[in-house]
């Protein structure tokens, strides 16, 4: 893909500089029977050349972009199917510590998939859970963290047999 980009700019070059040469010989020659060969020789060349230029340009362009199009394409889908024994969901996230992700939007439990054995994941800070800046996550949905004006929560009463 690199050698038609550089073909293309070679081109649009190459086209530039016969128009000039074209345009000069012209400007310098005051009857059109004498003109007619710097036209036939620079000026019509070069024009070619840079519209040959520009359609190397968009193919040299549009083949880069479908280049990474597939690229991406490979990485996102997997070649495989996954055996059809193996269809598990995600974990249910279970934990009550709560996690952010600095400059994110959401609040999430310890073991959210989004965020467990993530570096980033940092606990998150009470000023900004009390502001309530932090939504919770979709996929794990966190507790409401607690109101500075509330009671603790009492223990759950455990299950007599």
């Amino acid at each position: 893909m690199r050698p038609v980009l550089w073909a293309a700019f070679a081109a649009l070059a190459g086209g530039a500089v016969l128009c000039v040469i074209g345009w000069y010989g012209v400007s310098g020659e005051r009857f059109a029977e004498r003109q007619l060969p710097y036209l036939a020789s620079c000026t019509v060349p070069g024009a070619a050349l840079i519209v040959a230029g520009a359609v190397l340009l968009t193919h040299g362009r549009s083949a880069l972009a479908a280049a990474r199009v597939e690229e991406l394409y490979g990485l996102l889908v997997a070649t495989e199917p996954p055996p059809a024994g193996d269809r598990r969901q995600a974990p249910v996230a279970t934990d009550e510590a709560l996690l952010m992700v600095p400059g994110g939007t959401l609040r999430h439990r310890a073991d959210c998939p989004l965020v467990a054995g993530k570096p980033k994941a940092v606990p998150a800070d009470a000023t900004i859970l009390a502001a309530g800046a932090l939504a919770p996550c979709p996929i794990c949905e966190p507790p409401r963290p607690p109101e500075p004006d509330d009671p603790p929560a009492a223990p759950a009463p455990a299950p007599e047999h």
